[in-house]
């Protein structure tokens, strides 16, 4: 039991992250949808023709880009060191 105990962390943090990674997507796709019927919605009630759905679509694609930008910051992992990893490598290297 202990083996696939030991396997099974990997494999979920694995589908874990696809599984936010579809969400996210699917969350994106839908704020885009939502504000174009809104944008839809306010021409038809107002009789404002593109206006509502040009600003409908533009905030939703803004909602898209930034939730976009959201799921990469919690499926791609941070960066060991940002100043310098470069140098530490053949510095460790001699010193062994």
């Amino acid at each position: 039991m202990s083996g696939a105990q030991s396997g099974e962390p990997p494999q979920r943090a694995a589908r874990d992250s696809k599984g936010a990674a579809y969400q996210g997507a699917v969350e994106a796709v839908a704020a885009i949808l939502i504000t174009i019927g809104v944008g839809y919605w306010v021409d038809q009630e107002f009789d404002t023709a593109p206006v509502g759905l040009i600003v409908g679509a533009v905030i939703g694609f803004s909602a898209f880009v930034l939730r976009l930008m959201r799921m990469r910051a919690l499926v791609e992992p941070p960066p060991n060191d940002a100043g310098g990893s470069e140098d530490s490598a053949p510095r460790d290297s001699r010193q062994e």
